[in-house]
């Protein structure tokens, strides 16, 4: 999987260049969700190049450099130069692991974004993330559903159910880890030229397409193609946000009846 990223990284902006407006959706969406403020101590895990936590950063103008974090030396290249991003060669488990060390003691807040389903052990790296978080601290897992509305052919859907994991999973893994839990699901319209979409499936744009061939990719294509003749795409993009919360002490009730 690692191939498949610094082979993608060149072209990985131009992917979703298409629609500036889902790159502000989002990271609108990352942020209200996180309820991020310009004082948070803030890491994108599983950055790639950095077209959220870019948008965020412009946005907040934080008083601490976000942390851009990704195990792709090639996507960290295409990292907007911004004293207000700072880039991190890691992956998520040496994050957890604390294999790579933070310039932060604790964060405030941190997001994987579409980057949970290549953790190879998500119970242990959420756990490890979590225990970063400083009192009050939110983790968001921003994940697609198990099932997907994509224009994709019927085996690439298949196997992208096959593979993608249960938000309901993740959910418990952040509650295992102490964290409370909160759900919500999120969702975009997208508008998208066939022929821009089909270049897009073609550069592998979807994780769960670099499993396949040059030849079964074409022929994909040519089964969306007959299965599609319009020339525009039209197709939602649902989103489930996963989100753990560390409850601050200071606020919890004690036994006599005041704040702590």
């Amino acid at each position: 999987m690692g191939e498949h990223y610094e082979n993608l990284a060149s072209a990985y902006d131009d992917n979703w260049a298409y629609s500036p407006a889902f790159v502000g959706w989002m990271s609108e969406q990352i942020a209200s969700a996180l309820e991020l403020s310009a004082d948070d101590r803030m890491a994108d895990i599983g950055c790639g190049t950095g077209l959220f936590a870019a948008g965020i950063a412009e946005a907040l103008r934080p008083d601490h450099p976000l942390l851009c974090v990704d195990p792709s030396a090639a996507m960290l290249d295409q990292l907007p130069s911004s004293s207000a991003l700072s880039p991190l060669r890691a992956s998520a488990e040496e994050i957890a692991d604390q294999k790579v060390a933070l310039p932060y003691e604790q964060l405030d807040a941190m997001w994987l974004k579409e980057s949970v389903h290549h953790v190879t052990d998500p119970a242990v790296t959420l756990g490890g993330l979590a225990r970063l978080l400083a009192p009050g601290g939110r983790l968001l897992v921003a994940m697609l559903p198990t099932t997907i509305d994509y224009p994709l052919f019927a085996e690439a859907l298949r196997r992208y159910e096959e593979l993608q994991p249960d938000p309901a999973g993740i959910a418990q893994y952040l509650a295992d880890a102490g964290l409370r839990v909160e759900r919500t699901c999120v969702e975009h319209e997208l508008r998208l030229d066939k022929e821009r979409y089909l270049s897009m499936v073609r550069a592998r744009y979807m994780s769960v397409l670099s499993t396949f061939s040059d030849e079964e990719l074409d022929a994909g294509i040519e089964e969306i193609r007959a299965g599609h003749p319009e020339p525009e795409l039209v197709f939602p993009d649902r989103f489930e946000f996963v989100l753990g919360i560390r409850e601050n002490p200071a606020d919890t009730i004690n036994p006599g009846g005041g704040a702590r």
